[in-house]
């Protein structure tokens, strides 16, 4: 059987990235046991299966210095060409409990931290993101990355969970940026009510994660009963509410039910058809899916093997014509600190004392 070719998409003529990026957070720790060393290890095969193109984060624990080991390694036994095929994306997140006073040298510093983890002379993409735009001036920390890549230390700058509206007016303000990376699936359609219309129109890329739901959009979870909330695993926690949000579980599980029809036409599995329909999706130029070791890769490469038909999506859109949401603007549930969406999240994960950022006082 051959094996499908990964497809691409151009980032604003920024660079190119394969159309499923490899995630990470699944390896930050909150998802179960993760092996550093088998994690990088089986990082290469990624590469040369054709997606190249890596997610992290400045603050999932541990990914920057997994990502930057295996780059490393390919640079030294394969050279620097193969070492440079390698694309990532991070992100910049300064804590919550610093927007108000976060200076212009500790956003800097942050970058120079992702630099040295990642092993790297230049960061691809750089993903802004700031828990309360109320607080603080987001639009200065987006001036020193602006300032970043004309020093040639940022490739390109996206954001982050920001519907159209912040990131319409950070754009009028002279910020260039190419990309917003989403929650975006089957089950949480909020980019489809504006941002994706919008982001086609001015160039900005959707980078969507979320499309397999923290596992839940896939074969193991059909026909099984609602477990309700008691998650060990945090991303579990997070996409059950999503669920909720969508529908009853019954009509989760319709909507399982209907994508193991799909795939059975196709040969594939749900995850497949799941991410096929995101990256099908207006606007979207790539799926983020957290497969972390190699043996899930045939899996993931099956989503270029294959095509949806008409057939196929009015099959879906009869079961997503009974969802009752999520609905509002892109994260509006979880920007709601005090919302069982937004209990959940941890906001202040980039403080580290080993680290010269973030409770630097020197300028």
């Amino acid at each position: 059987m051959t094996t499908p070719t990964v497809e691409t998409a151009p980032l604003a003529g920024a660079h190119a990235i394969s159309r499923v990026i490899k995630g990470g957070w699944q390896l930050a720790g909150d998802h179960g046991p993760v092996d550093p060393t088998e994690a990088v290890a089986h990082m290469e095969a990624f590469l040369d299966a054709g997606i190249t193109t890596f997610d992290c984060a400045d603050i999932y624990r541990g990914v920057e210095e997994m990502i930057g080991t295996f780059i490393a390694d390919v640079r030294r036994r394969r050279g620097r060409e193969a070492a440079d095929r390698v694309v990532v994306h991070t992100k910049l997140v300064p804590d919550l409990g610093r927007l108000a006073d976060i200076r212009p040298h500790e956003i800097e510093a942050i970058v120079d931290r992702s630099l040295a983890r990642l092993r790297l002379e230049r960061l691809h993409l750089v993903q802004f993101f700031w828990w309360d735009l109320g607080v603080g001036d987001p639009g200065a920390a987006l001036q020193v990355l602006e300032a970043c890549r004309r020093k040639g230390k940022v490739g390109a700058i996206g954001v982050t969970n920001w519907d159209r509206g912040p990131i319409a007016r950070f754009r009028e303000a002279g910020a260039e940026i190419v990309s917003a990376q989403v929650q975006y699936s089957l089950l949480d359609r909020r980019p489809a009510g504006g941002l994706a219309d919008w982001a086609r129109a001015h160039d900005v890329a959707l980078l969507c994660y979320g499309t397999l739901a923290g596992g839940f959009m896939t074969d193991a979870w059909l026909g099984r009963p609602d477990p309700g909330f008691a998650h060990e695993n945090r991303s579990l926690v997070k996409y059950r509410l999503i669920i909720d949000e969508f529908g009853p579980w019954d009509l989760f599980q319709e909507l399982l039910a209907t994508l193991r029809t799909i795939a059975d036409r196709h040969g594939v599995s749900i995850a497949s058809v799941a991410t096929r329909w995101v990256l099908d999706q207006p606007g979207v130029a790539a799926a983020i899916v957290g497969a972390r070791y190699a043996r899930h890769l045939p899996r993931t490469l099956d989503v270029f093997g294959f095509r949806l038909d008409e057939g196929d999506r009015r099959a879906v859109d009869a079961v997503l014509e009974q969802a009752r949401g999520p609905s509002g603007p892109v994260y509006g549930l979880e920007s709601d600190r005090a919302g069982r969406h937004g209990r959940i999240m941890k906001y202040n994960l980039n403080t580290n004392a080993s680290d010269a950022v973030h409770g630097a006082r020197t300028p």
